[in-house]
């Protein structure tokens, strides 16, 4: 039978709904993170191991999701498990203590993990029919998805809105509209079998090491930018929060237009390009030094940083080896561990060095991508990827 047509842009518009929902979401969370802190009376060592929880619940639920994008299909796994993910974020205000608010975070990590790996998936798949790159663009839905939470965030404080009745009305009114857009005819093709968990291995093995060398960076940048502001670059408190910020901007400008970049100059040229200017700006703040200039560095990282985790994930979906959600599960791992120890390593090597020490490894680390970047080349064969549902 012949395939349906899609209006014009449609499986995009899907897709991008489920990446901007996983982040607003995850950013209507964050955006409380003092509420709850100040409900529990949580300690800031305790918070580390709190909000560990939920990164821990993500990396356990990577091959869970990786299995359930091969069995029932990246689409329908997708959806499915962004119902899970809007459960369990109203579950986080019933918690009646620190312990069964961490065992809510693992929950509410685990969706989140878990959709993100299949959501990637459906991404690919979307990518390869449209035949043209469209990976960067969802990736910075999901970052303007999260800077939407926040912002919603902001504006219940602003309110007196308490965590519970945001959650629960902005949460279904977001899922609900999400869930709306993503409702289009799109069957993906299935695997069965297979390990539960394979590890990287060969090419893929190197596209994971450049994934955790980008996520140490952009893990570094949220934990430690603004200390670096006050104290190398001798910024204002104010000047310093205006430092995660420019570089989150220019990070989403650029995935915006990455895809055309991507089509222009190819994943090898755009990641090397892009380890060398997230290098360079981590250079600049280093040995300039000024709240001016190191703004300016931080701002160039966000645009070398952002094509490299959507074209990985990319790289990851088309390898001719393993399957699509196995080999993404993979490759994510990698990149949430660069996510989880990179903030802790900087502060090593502050600790052991300095704070500029701790910055120049973020500028070898980028070397290092710009350096793998040719393992982002195409495959010779790809595993089969979605149709239409006929």
């Amino acid at each position: 039978m012949a395939e349906p047509q899609h209006k014009p842009g449609a499986p995009w518009r899907a897709v991008a709904a489920m990446f901007a929902l996983n982040g607003a979401l995850f950013g209507l969370w964050a955006s409380r993170i003092p509420a709850f802190v100040d409900r529990h009376g949580i300690e800031p060592g305790a918070l580390g191991l709190v909000l560990f929880a939920m990164a821990a619940g993500a990396i356990l639920s990577f091959p869970i999701a990786g299995g359930l994008s091969d069995k029932m299909g990246a689409a329908r796994a997708t959806r499915r498990i962004a119902l899970v993910y809007m459960v369990t974020l109203w579950l986080l205000p019933l918690a009646p203590n620190v312990w069964m608010l961490a065992a809510a975070l693992a929950l509410f990590g685990s969706a989140h993990g878990g959709m993100d790996v299949t959501m990637n998936a459906w991404a690919a798949e979307v990518e390869s029919r449209a035949g043209r790159p469209v990976m960067s663009s969802l990736h910075a839905m999901w970052s303007l998805g999260a800077g939407l939470g926040a912002a919603l965030g902001w504006g219940s404080v602003q309110i007196g809105l308490a965590p519970g009745p945001q959650f629960w009305g902005l949460g279904l009114a977001l899922g609900a509209a999400a869930m709306w857009l993503a409702a289009i005819a799109w069957e993906s093709t299935r695997h069965h079998g297979g390990p539960a968990f394979a590890f990287p291995r060969g090419i893929l093995l190197l596209v994971g090491l450049v994934a955790f060398g980008s996520a140490i960076g952009e893990g570094a940048m949220a934990d430690w930018s603004a200390v670096f502001l006050t104290r190398v670059a001798g910024a204002t408190e104010a000047q310093a929060a205006l430092g995660y910020a420019a570089y989150s901007a220019a990070m989403v400008a650029m995935r915006l237009a990455g895809d055309r970049v991507v089509l222009w100059f190819g994943p090898v040229r755009a990641v090397r390009t892009g380890g060398l200017l997230a290098a360079a700006g981590a250079l600049v703040a280093l040995t300039l030094a000024t709240p001016a200039t190191a703004i300016l560095g931080f701002m160039v990282m966000g645009l070398g940083y952002a094509v490299v985790m959507p074209l990985a994930f990319g790289r990851a979906a088309r390898d001719p080896n393993l399957s699509a959600g196995r080999a993404i599960a993979s490759v994510a791992t990698l990149g949430y561990g660069g996510v989880l120890i990179g903030p802790p390593v900087i502060g090593a090597v502050a600790a052991a060095f300095s704070l500029p020490a701790g910055f120049g490894l973020i500028a070898l680390l980028a070397l290092g991508i710009a350096a793998l970047a040719g393992v982002l080349a195409p495959p010779q064969a790809t595993v089969p990827v979605g149709r239409a549902e006929a």
